[in-house]
């Protein structure tokens, strides 16, 4: 979207016109078929309508749910979601002797922490896992500590692309003051994004979640697991599974790590159920009907699993609150794929 150019009346789409002809057919596709109700046919990708619509909400009619107000000011004022001083971005790494970027200047992977991993006390304990294992098998790592700030995808989800490139272009400014080879990332919402949308402003550079990462060390003989022989189920990350189509990769390293036996949901893959906290939804109350991420909380408990495993903070946060919503907490518990390693 282009802010330079003073002729645009408005932005984002508010009439049908205002679609394309490729997503008019899709809309005339979805509207014919009736099929939503079992399950989306891969032909119809609604979410970026979904986003064009936003955009025109949020930036022309300045009209969003209230609870992103909030959101979004903390996302202008300290480059996260969470009401967080941008200078404890990096507190969490106090005492690990984690290398940070403007030290080295060069090296290898640059693990991008994320605000979850930053700033949440259950993300942190994922990047602290991260980091140990980096440190295990000497991977040459470093983070960008204070430098690192909001990748942009909620703001760019829930239609504020202004907020969501200024972001990008921040951050984009201060990944090239440094020379490594890959970006690792935790959150598969920060994978799609500096894989699919960073190359849009210019920036393209090699990607790769920690599913996949942690996969490359344990068959190099570089990562072994803890085998505590519990018996749990997988749940497949939207932008890890239906986007990205890494679906074998986080149930091979479960399995690597002898963490026992793998049920399995029966919505996964690329027809994976969402765990709720997609297009922002993260930040904001369900009211109407069952809570999603409720429901497939329910679909786990049937299972008779005692551990739910993860790969995206989001969807932990959205499973944890789930299992205290059924009173399930102290049974079942729910771990990322890098802490069973």
């Amino acid at each position: 979207m282009d802010f330079e150019d003073e002729s645009a009346e408005k932005f984002g789409n508010s009439e049908v016109r205002d679609f394309t002809w490729k997503q008019l057919l899709d809309l005339y596709a979805c509207t014919e078929c009736g099929r939503c109700q079992a399950a989306c046919p891969p032909f119809i990708e609604h979410v970026q309508k979904i986003v064009d619509m936003r955009r025109y909400l949020v930036m022309t009619e300045s009209s969003f749910p209230h609870e992103m107000q909030l959101v979004f000011r903390n996302m202008e004022v300290n480059y996260n979601p969470w009401s967080m001083g941008f200078s404890t971005r990096a507190d969490w790494a106090e005492g690990l002797g984690v290398p940070v970027a403007a030290g080295k200047q060069e090296f290898d992977v640059l693990f991008w922490v994320g605000c979850s991993g930053s700033f949440d006390a259950r993300g942190q304990s994922v990047a602290k896992a991260i980091v140990g294992i980096l440190k295990r098998a000497e991977v040459d790592f470093a983070i960008l500590g204070v430098e690192e700030i909001c990748c942009g995808e909620t703001a760019r989800r829930m239609g504020n692309e202004y907020l969501a490139q200024t972001l990008i272009e921040a951050n984009i400014e201060n990944l090239n003051k440094y020379r490594f080879n890959r970006i690792l990332t935790t959150c598969p919402h920060g994978f799609n994004t500096f894989s699919v949308e960073y190359p849009q402003f210019e920036y393209e550079k090699p990607v790769v979640h920690h599913s996949q990462f942690l996969l490359e060390l344990a068959a190099a003989g570089k990562l072994g697991g803890t085998g505590n022989g519990s018996k749990g189920v997988y749940h497949d990350s939207c932008y890890l599974g239906r986007y990205n189509g890494i679906i074998d990769e986080p149930r091979e390293l479960i399995k690597r790590s002898g963490a026992g036996a793998l049920a399995e949901f029966g919505r996964r893959g690329k027809r994976s159920f969402c765990c709720g906290a997609g297009g922002g939804r993260m930040w904001m109350e369900e009211t109407i009907g069952k809570q999603i991420n409720e429901e497939r909380v329910d679909e786990a408990l049937a299972l008779g699993v005692d551990t739910i495993y993860t790969a995206c903070p989001f969807c932990m946060t959205m499973f944890e609150d789930g299992l205290k919503a059924r009173e399930k907490e102290e049974k079942v518990r729910v771990r990322d794929i890098a802490e069973i390693f």
